[in-house]
C-alpha cells in the first residue's frame, strides 16, 4: 500500500519508528519530513503534504504526527476529501476506517507511547471501510458538509 507520512519537529523521533515499521510491512512510503527534529517547523505544512497525496490518488492513506496530533487532524480535516482521525488506541483505529472511511491517521507524540503507536498504524492501516449503507449514509453526509 501507498502510504504518505509525515511528522513536525515534536513528532520526528516518533516518525522514523512509524516509517521504520511500515517500510517492515512491505509499504510504499512518501516521505515528507521532517528530517530533522531539532528545527521547529509548523504541523500545518505537514498536514498539506500529507493530504495533498491522499487528495490526489498518489497515496492511499496518510500518517501525520505532531506532539498531540490535535493540530494536524484539524488542519488536515480542513483539506476536501480528507477525513483524518486522532487516535490514541487501537478501536478508534480500526474503527475510523471500517466504520468513517478515515484516510489519515494522526497521532500526538507526546500522548501515546511508540509501541502503543505502532499498534495503532497497524490497526489502521490493515483495517478497510466496511462499505455498510448506515457508513456509507454517514460518509455521504460528511462529504456533503464539504460543500457547505
Amino acid at each position: 500500500m501507498k502510504i504518505a507520512v509525515a511528522a513536525d519537529h515534536a513528532g520526528y523521533p516518533l516518525n522514523v519508528r512509524v516509517i521504520e515499521e511500515l517500510r517492515q510491512a512491505g509499504h510504499d512510503l512518501i516521505d515528507f519530513g521532517t528530517h530533522d527534529g531539532s528545527i521547529p517547523d509548523d504541523y500545518p505544512d505537514y498536514a498539506k503534504s500529507v493530504g495533498g497525496a491522499v487528495q490526489t490518488n498518489a497515496a492511499q492513506l496518510g500518517i501525520l504526527i505532531c506532539g498531540s496530533g490535535v493540530g494536524a487532524a484539524v488542519a488536515a480535516n480542513k483539506l476536501r476529501g480528507i477525513r483524518a482521525a486522532l487516535c490514541g488506541d487501537t478501536y478508534s483505529a480500526h474503527q475510523s476506517r471500517e466504520h468513517d472511511d478515515c484516510n489519515v491517521l494522526c497521532i500526538g507524540s507526546r500522548v501515546v507511547g511508540v509501541e502503543l503507536a505502532l499498534d495503532i498504524v497497524r490497526s489502521f492501516v490493515a483495517a478497510r471501510f466496511t462499505g455498510e449503507e448506515r457508513h456509507r449514509r454517514r460518509v455521504a453526509k460528511i462529504e456533503a458538509m464539504e460543500r457547505l
